[in-house]
């Protein structure tokens, strides 16, 4: 997937980049647990995303809007997964982040 998608490797960059902020401010484990919950969801339900659209795209032949709305809604589901993914980071990273830099 990481190869073929362009979106994949983004989350898995901002994945990463969120493990090393981890790394550098000490996280316990409970947060680790948050983190890794909230990234490992947003990666697989890309993936589910790509599957469904390779499968549509597969069967499909010609436009069908039934088949459209398929790949819209699978599409949609990324885009809960990410918004909650952001909004876990948010809680997990923002308040030792903001104590760390002296805030």
């Amino acid at each position: 997937m990481l190869a073929s998608e362009p979106n994949a490797r983004i989350e898995a960059a901002l994945a990463a980049a969120a493990a090393l902020l981890g790394l550098w401010l000490g996280l316990p484990a409970r947060d680790w647990a948050l983190l890794s919950l909230a990234c490992a969801a947003l990666l697989a339900a890309e993936s589910f995303n790509t599957a469904v659209e390779r499968l549509v795209d597969r069967i499909a032949h010609g436009r069908d809007p039934g088949l459209a709305r398929i790949k819209d809604l699978a599409a949609g589901a990324v885009l809960l997964i990410a918004l909650a993914a952001a909004a876990v980071l948010m809680v997990v990273l923002a308040p030792p982040l903001w104590a760390r830099l002296g805030g």
